[in-house]
């Protein structure tokens, strides 16, 4: 049964420093193994286990400190000589600004916009500001939620990869806006008439 103990971590830190690695890195390495090992509670370590962790890490941290965390632990597991439980950082695909092929023009945009306002449907209209300010698709709308809204950039996950999207200055000022005045404090910015995040099949209820 495979368990972290530790002397496993006392021969991993010796190890690193025989490596010569940076004394902030060393405790980084220690510190995200002994987290792990708090988090197993006990448990036997294997692939299933870590790949649970990794879940539990993704619903709760960046992308970018759930690949940190996770090259801490395969570092271990590669020291350990448990190659058995290495499991695969997260692909991360960082897009600031929609690519210029799928920019809509001027006068596309100010139709979409009108037809929208046109209907009377304000949810419909700030969801078209959002989209075509972002270039993202209707189905990643519920990425776009309280936090992002907050932060000013939303982490997109679809079919294993990520990719952060800048919301700007003004477009989160408008969708604080909105959200101030539907009473929405958390969860997906837009959402059905039923609190469900919007998406392609329920689109139609705008």
């Amino acid at each position: 049964m495979k368990s972290i103990t530790d002397k496993h971590i006392e021969n991993f830190k010796s190890y690193l420093q025989n490596e010569e690695r940076a004394a902030a890195t060393v405790e980084k390495y220690i510190r995200d193994v002994s987290a792990f090992g708090a988090w197993l509670s006990g448990k036997e370590i294997n692939k299933n286990a870590v790949l649970a962790y990794k879940e539990y890490l993704i619903e709760t941290y960046a992308p970018a400190s759930v690949n940190s965390v996770l090259s801490s632990l395969n570092s271990f597991f590669r020291f350990t000589g448990w190659h058995d439980c290495h499991v695969k950082t997260l692909k991360i695909q960082r897009q600031i600004f929609a690519k210029s092929e799928k920019e809509l023009t001027k006068a596309e945009y100010e139709r979409l916009l009108s037809a929208a306002q046109k209907k009377g449907n304000r949810r419909l209209y700030y969801l078209m500001q959002t989209i075509c300010n972002t270039g993202i698709r209707i189905s990643e709308l519920r990425f776009i939620d309280a936090n992002a809204v907050k932060t000013g950039k939303a982490t997109i996950r679809c079919k294993g990869k990520m990719r952060v999207v800048i919301l700007t200055a003004p477009l989160c000022k408008m969708l604080k806006g909105y959200m101030k005045e539907q009473g929405i404090t958390s969860g997906s910015v837009f959402q059905t008439k039923t609190g469900k995040p919007m998406n392609p099949a329920t689109y139609g209820e705008c």
